[in-house]
């Protein structure tokens, strides 16, 4: 049974969601898309996930910031505004009567080529825009059980040639990671930097806890995590010593802690990292109160709508 931070509670509601694709609706077996998209053929698009909690898209002007970030990194100009794009969405979760416990996933590429080529001036369409809402509750049982990961060989590269920062479609060096981590028994990877610091994992971001303090990586070799930045707020609103930081693997296997973040799974506790038992528990005190945190922080974005 596969077993992660994307685990999900069972709902099948899901067989009969509609898919947007370019302004139409399809249902889940007939939502396709052309063999000469960009995406499809080189990976040229990008993407962005978000949470519909009680009627609120909740943060989602750092998601839609991050999308336009991602566009303009990668050369890509938009057909639409932010506030148009919102539109959408909320036509989509409109349209398959959604209102809590929905996750967002919103895939825009480049286009459709005239022929199979990297070249973006023979893309002769405008982007392909595809919006998949689900019914997606995290597990809390697997929240509870957490997670286990092993430091892959594949390491998260450098901002010159491939910033980690940029939620691409081009994920298959964190297909290989997650890969060796599966061969070696774990349930996700751990993976470092450039210079053989922990930077991230496969599709997370990575803490840890010492001495009641919370640890990450600097930030620049790792993915720009909207659940990561939240996490780094509450401890700053609630005195909580955080440190963006390098730190090694000497340090990790110290640790009193670890968990990883996303914007699905919320905080998820990590309890062994290359066989090494982490922690005492498989839920963390400190763990469990960063959580709660976050958990406010929706709180509050879902009182004011935002």
């Amino acid at each position: 049974m596969v077993h992660g931070t994307h685990n999900a509670v069972a709902d099948d509601r899901n067989n009969n969601i509609k898919i947007y694709i370019n302004g139409e609706f399809f249902k889940r077996e007939d939502a396709k898309i052309s063999v000469f998209d960009s995406g499809y053929l080189v990976g040229d698009g990008i993407w962005e996930a978000l949470r519909l909690h009680k009627g609120v898209l909740v943060f989602l002007e750092d998601h839609l910031q991050r999308l336009w970030m991602s566009a303009a990194s990668v050369g890509m100009t938009f057909p639409f505004t932010k506030k148009e794009l919102t539109q959408t969405i909320w036509n989509v979760l409109n349209e398959n009567n959604m209102r809590d416990h929905i996750h967002v996933r919103i895939m825009i590429t480049r286009g459709i080529k005239k022929t199979p080529s990297q070249d973006p001036r023979l893309t002769v369409s405008g982007p392909n825009v595809v919006i998949i809402p689900e019914y997606k509750q995290a597990s809390k049982e697997s929240k509870e059980k957490g997670i286990t990961l092993f430091t892959s060989t594949v390491r998260r590269g450098s901002p010159d040639y491939l910033d980690p920062r940029l939620n691409c479609h081009s994920k298959l060096h964190e297909v290989q990671a997650l890969i060796q981590a599966i061969e070696a028994g774990a349930d996700e990877a751990l993976m470092l930097d450039i210079n053989g610091f922990v930077s991230t994992c496969n599709a997370t971001n990575f803490f840890i806890i010492k001495n009641n303090e919370v640890w990450t990586s600097n930030g620049q070799y790792c993915m720009n995590g909207i659940t990561r930045a939240k996490v780094i707020e509450a401890c700053r609103k609630n005195g909580i010593a955080c440190h963006q930081k390098n730190f090694s693997l000497f340090d990790v296997y110290g640790a009193d802690e670890a968990f990883v973040t996303g914007t699905f799974g919320g905080l998820t506790p990590v309890t062994k990292i290359d066989g090494r038992q982490i922690g005492e528990k498989a839920y963390g005190d400190m763990t469990r109160k960063l959580s709660a945190l976050y958990n406010d922080l929706i709180e509050e974005a879902i009182a004011n709508g935002t």
